[in-house]
């Protein structure tokens, strides 16, 4: 779509843009930007072959903010009239106030596309009639029942959502993008021997309707059944203070709660955060690097813009093992003089942005994974991991492990379940000792609610951690 396209699906012009951040600032505000949405969402639910449930809902309508000093006014209109949207303008401007001062320096890409679109699609979401949804569901169903018997009860749901965003400030940057995103998730519940046992797989990429293909549904359906016999024979494990191996890919969930969080630079600028003032020093060993990127090609956390119209980076929050640099909305960038990173972030138009994650992972190290594992002589490996609980400020958390496994004399042996890991962030990350070279970046579906939700993804290599409790017997 054209700008001029993404113009006339909200109704105005460039003059009528000018004239709402004008309003926006016209109590003494330093910076006023706009943030229209059209967007459409769709979702379906089969369970047991048959669908239960399904929806189709549009929502539309713009957000306002002002910014004055640390002020932030913020307003928003579920319609697109000029006299709707200039009283939420002038509300804005009300909250924000007149006192306090800032500077939000603006960009120079005025009207300009971004330089790579990370999520071309071919096949809109909502031009495909739902008989097509419902039969790859179906098709998924009857692919992990193939697989083993033993399933009892199968739940698959489709959702997708199209949004048309356009973005306009007062420094008269207008940027325009169309956000796809489709998900699909699959969960089977197992019966042996009166145990029950269940599993669930998800994929979620920023494409079209073309993401549903045979290959994909294989791949989820193998997904499913993998490891049921051992989840039948998993044991909870004597706990106590151990070396961890970290499975690659979903692994990388405990990146991102334990350690990216603290590297958003709203906790930075209020000095909530365990890692702050840190910034240009060394925090954990030179091996590890540690990307947030929103320029993974079809990626669930990638962004052509941010929410605040500042072009999709990717951006090294640890590089060599030194801490090279923080999440950056405009206002944390202004406040540290630097840079956005283009972080800036919102659930939709009646949200304000805020530092926010994308695509977390730590890059590739030099050790094969089967040399992690045997360098171990009595620990743990963990490849897939469920609800967690951290601390922003001092860095604990806490997460419950879904699967793993014994390592006894560098192997594998007796599968393990219902157990907890319990560190510190900056401890547990000065504490690798060991990066795989298997990078995977997980392609779930992940969501991050830090007050808002908003798509993410996360993935690592697998590491070798020389001390975390493990929560068991």
């Amino acid at each position: 779509m054209t700008n001029g396209e993404f113009l006339d699906r909200f109704r105005v012009t460039e003059p009528m843009l000018g004239q709402l951040t004008g309003a926006a600032i016209s109590k003494g505000g330093d910076y006023s930007d706009l943030y229209f949405e059209y967007s459409t969402y769709g979702d379906l639910l089969l369970k047991d072959n048959e669908v239960t449930s399904g929806g189709f809902h549009i929502d539309y309508g713009v957000g306002i903010r002002t910014l004055k000093g640390d002020r932030t006014g913020y307003a928003y209109s579920e319609n697109t009239e000029m006299e709707d949207m200039l009283c939420a303008a002038k509300a804005a401007a009300q909250i924000a106030g007149s006192e306090g001062a800032g500077r939000y320096p603006g960009y120079d890409h005025t009207g300009t596309p971004a330089l790579r679109d990370f999520y071309p699609a071919s096949r809109n979401w909502r031009d495909c009639g739902s008989a097509e949804y419902i039969a790859a569901l179906k098709k998924l169903e009857s692919m992990i029942l193939e697989k083993d018997g033993r399933a009892v009860k199968i739940i698959a749901k489709l959702s997708w959502s199209e949004s048309e965003i356009m973005m306009y400030n007062s420094y008269g940057e207008l940027s325009c993008d169309f956000r796809p995103l489709g998900s699909i998730v699959a969960t089977a519940i197992f019966s042996e021997n009166g145990k029950n046992e269940n599993k669930t797989s998800s994929r979620s990429f920023r494409m079209g309707s073309e993401m549903i293909t045979d290959g994909l549904l294989q791949e989820m359906a193998e997904e499913v059944v993998s490891g049921i016999d051992d989840r039948f024979a998993a044991v909870r494990p004597k706990g106590g203070r151990m070396p961890v191996v970290m499975g690659a890919g979903a692994s990388g969930i405990l990146l991102h709660e334990a350690m990216g969080h603290s590297f958003e630079a709203d906790f930075i600028r209020k000095g909530q955060s365990v890692f702050s003032g840190m910034q240009g020093r060394r925090i954990c060993d030179p091996s590890i690097s540690i990307v947030d990127d929103g320029t993974l090609l079809y990626n669930r956390g990638a962004c052509n813009y941010d929410d605040e119209g500042i072009p999709g980076q990717k951006t090294y929050m640890v590089k060599d093992g030194v801490l090279e640099s923080f999440l950056h909305d405009r206002i944390s960038a202004a406040h540290f003089g630097v840079p956005s990173t283009g972080n800036g972030r919102r659930e939709s138009f009646r949200y304000y942005p805020i530092p926010r994650m994308r695509a977390t992972y730590m890059e590739n190290g030099g050790s094969a994974q089967e040399d992690l594992i045997a360098s171990v002589k009595k620990g743990i490996y963990v490849d897939e991991f469920s609800n967690g609980q951290v601390k922003i400020g001092e860095g604990d958390f806490t997460f419950y492990v879904k699967s793993g496994y014994m390592i006894e004399n560098g192997r594998l042996t007796a599968p393990v379940k219902d157990i907890n890991i319990i560190g510190n962030g900056p401890q547990a990350l000065a504490d690798i000792t060991g990066v795989g070279n298997d990078l995977v970046v997980d392609n779930g579906t992940w969501t991050c609610g830090k007050d808002q939700s908003v798509p993410v993804s996360c993935g690592i290599p697998t590491v070798l951690v020389k001390s975390l409790t493990v929560g068991g017997e």
